[in-house]
């Protein structure tokens, strides 16, 4: 009877670990399936710079650094959409950097990843129970060569979804933004182009979004 066992218990234990394994790689590649991210929106160079906010408690306001003393003032609102144009979108991330009055990208002393290249002009929010966000923050001006409109990039983040970016915000009064640049324009989850109105100091821009819309892969 020993000498059984003793030929049948590595058997027994060589089952055993074969069918842990197999439970331990299915538990893998379901936690996988459930945390992997739907890959949208094409190549996008700098999207991983909405990911640098780490530990911050992001809010659906966010005001940018120099708001206080950079004029002229500008409050940009909107609401993020699902793909029907209609219900509002829970816990969208917003990311968004600009120029500063002369035109560039200026860095902080401190800057660090993205922040070397995008500047110290950046914020982030997530967009609360009715779709909604707001970012305070000046008017940026156009770069030195006066080749681009002004111009405020933007990306998202959708929960399950990687970052992709959309249509810049842009300003309908700007006579740089001509008719041929307003022609190829791909209007990436709807138009960015802007009207302002002025309320107490501030002149205020809405952009909506929606999401997928026209973005590749979506």
């Amino acid at each position: 009877m020993q000498k059984y066992f003793s030929i049948i218990l590595p058997h027994v234990r060589l089952a055993v670990g074969i069918i842990s394994l197999c439970f331990s790689l299915s538990s893998c590649a379901a936690q996988n399936e459930t945390t992997q991210e739907r890959q949208v929106g094409g190549p996008c160079e700098g999207c991983e710079a909405l990911l640098e906010y780490e530990d911050t408690q992001l809010d659906a306001v966010d005001t940018l650094p120099q708001f206080q003393e950079t004029e002229p003032k500008l409050k940009i609102s909107g609401t993020v959409y699902k793909q029907d144009g209609r219900t509002p979108a829970v816990d969208v991330i917003l990311y968004i950097y600009h120029t500063n009055r002369e035109g560039l990208y200026q860095a902080a002393k401190s800057s660090i990843g993205w922040g070397r290249r995008h500047g110290a002009l950046r914020g982030w929010v997530k967009t609360d129970a009715q779709g909604q966000y707001t970012f305070y923050t000046f008017r940026p001006a156009a770069y030195p060569n006066g080749q681009e409109p002004e111009h405020i990039h933007m990306t998202v983040k959708e929960p399950n979804t990687i970052p992709y970016y959309i249509e810049d915000i842009l300003f309908d009064d700007d006579p740089l933004l001509t008719a041929e640049r307003r022609a190829r324009l791909n209007q990436r989850a709807g138009s960015g182009i802007v009207t302002t109105t002025k309320e107490n100091g501030l002149f205020l821009v809405q952009r909506d979004i929606i999401l997928g819309l026209n973005i590749p892969g979506y």
